[in-house]
């Protein structure tokens, strides 16, 4: 069995984004791409509804190849575990609420398992 993997927004924006002029983006978006064709296939990858509703913001061009890379992906369900675990995680590490968001895909990736 495959190990499993949790694909949040930011690697997908990587992935499918224009080449960045600024030397760390660019290399990050390399990294991205480099992995995701030589490696991606040694994984079983997953998103959440909550990567799906990032994905989707933003430039209309940008969004519309986010969300066509994720359409492969298998959806894990936000559930009351991931919420509250969330809360938790959150309130333990003091993050502000404008990063909630963040602290729900931690908690999502490891209520339903990742590796």
């Amino acid at each position: 069995m495959k190990p499993s993997v949790y694909i949040e927004t930011t690697v997908v924006s990587y992935l499918t984004a224009r080449g960045s002029r600024d030397l760390i983006v660019a290399a990050h978006q390399e990294l991205t791409q480099e992995w995701w064709q030589r490696r991606r296939s040694e994984f079983e990858l997953y998103c959440s509804q909550l990567v799906i509703q990032e994905a989707g913001g933003g430039h209309k061009e940008a969004a519309q190849r986010r969300l066509q890379t994720l359409q492969s992906l298998s959806v894990l369900e936000i559930n009351d575990a991931a919420k509250e675990l969330a809360r938790h995680l959150a309130k333990a590490a003091s993050i502000p609420r404008k990063a909630a968001e963040d602290a729900l895909h931690i908690a999502l990736a490891t209520v339903h398992g990742m590796d």
